[in-house]
């Protein structure tokens, strides 16, 4: 057991009774004297221990310490074992750390309390899409975010051909539909931007330093950049789509159909698109839904629908 496991191993007793160094000992097949330095710890991190020398003395503490809710309670015991499921696969680069916390947290926790987790421990799963693992690369950004380092990059651009190398400035991860994507200040085009984590052949710590601006938010920063943009000079088209209430919940979760929903009705829905987004991303999405949906408006979406499904047809027909 670690220093930590034995500190609080000693503290879990004394919650329970008195006990004498000799005690605390033997339970933990420890020296006595390792006892006083795990007491001495104790009190150093502000644990009130009280040692009362003498005949039938040894260590306790205070009762409104005792009382003291130190330890997680069912609801937050539930909430750690089932949001680590959502950890698990994605690449989040601390899941050792996080299954020896979720081992401390059993250890120690009573019969009751461990009944309880195993019964809610699988009562939330993911499914995550096979990934290659990215986890080493996560943690260096992660690190690199907190710590304000400098990092060289090796980048894979889209095409799969063209690679670069440039320094970064990593200002946050975010996991979006399955891909981690790093919001980084390009050295190289002198603007933030967002790279996409299993892009990255290499990346490596540098001497430079960089702080990252005040309140930025790099889930913000990515949404925006794939937003159309409402602040531009493209016109807006309004699309109406009629379908039933489950398609209308599909189309209105969408990353592009949910931010432009203009009005919501029985039956149909209305968004307002720039005309670059609704021609060339939106069909793409819509087609799979075949006939279970009609394109009130526009007529040019109708169109680009209708000229994508013939090119289809006459590629597999050939």
């Amino acid at each position: 057991m670690s220093k930590a496991d034995h500190m609080l191993s000693i503290l879990w007793m004394l919650k329970q009774r008195g006990r004498t160094a000799g005690e605390l000992a033997e339970a933990l097949e420890i020296s006595v004297r390792s006892v006083y330095r795990y007491i001495d710890a104790l009190c150093i991190s502000g644990v009130p221990v009280i040692a009362d020398s003498g005949p039938g003395g040894g260590y306790s503490l205070p009762e409104h310490f005792i009382e003291a809710p130190l330890f997680f309670d069912s609801e937050e015991q539930r909430a750690l074992l089932q949001a680590s499921s959502f950890a698990r696969g994605t690449g989040y680069p601390y899941v050792e750390a996080l299954d020896r916390a979720l081992s401390k947290l059993k250890r120690y926790s009573n019969a009751q309390q461990l009944e309880q987790m195993e019964r809610h421990e699988n009562g939330i799963e993911t499914i995550h899409s096979p990934s290659p693992s990215l986890s080493h690369l996560i943690e260096e950004l992660e690190l690199g975010a907190a710590n304000g380092y400098t990092l060289q990059m090796e980048y894979r651009k889209g095409n799969g051909e063209t690679k670069s190398s440039r320094a970064i400035d990593p200002y946050g991860l975010v996991l979006w539909k399955g891909q981690w994507y790093t919001v980084a200040y390009c050295h190289e085009r002198q603007e933030i931007r967002s790279f996409r984590v299993d892009r990255i052949i290499e990346l490596h710590r540098t001497e430079a330093v960089f702080a990252r601006p005040a309140d930025f938010s790099a889930r913000d920063f990515l949404l925006k950049s794939l937003l159309p943009a409402r602040n531009t000079e493209e016109k807006l088209v309004t699309a109406v789509i009629a379908s039933d209430e489950g398609v209308l919940n599909d189309l209105c979760s969408h990353w592009l159909f949910g931010h432009t929903l203009v009005q919501r009705m029985e039956g149909q829905a209305c968004f307002q698109v720039d005309e670059t987004s609704l021609l060339t991303y939106a069909p793409y999405f819509l087609l799979p839904y075949g006939t279970t949906l009609r394109i009130m408006e526009p007529s040019s979406l109708r169109e680009r629908l209708a000229s994508i499904a013939s090119n289809l047809a006459a590629h597999y027909k050939t």
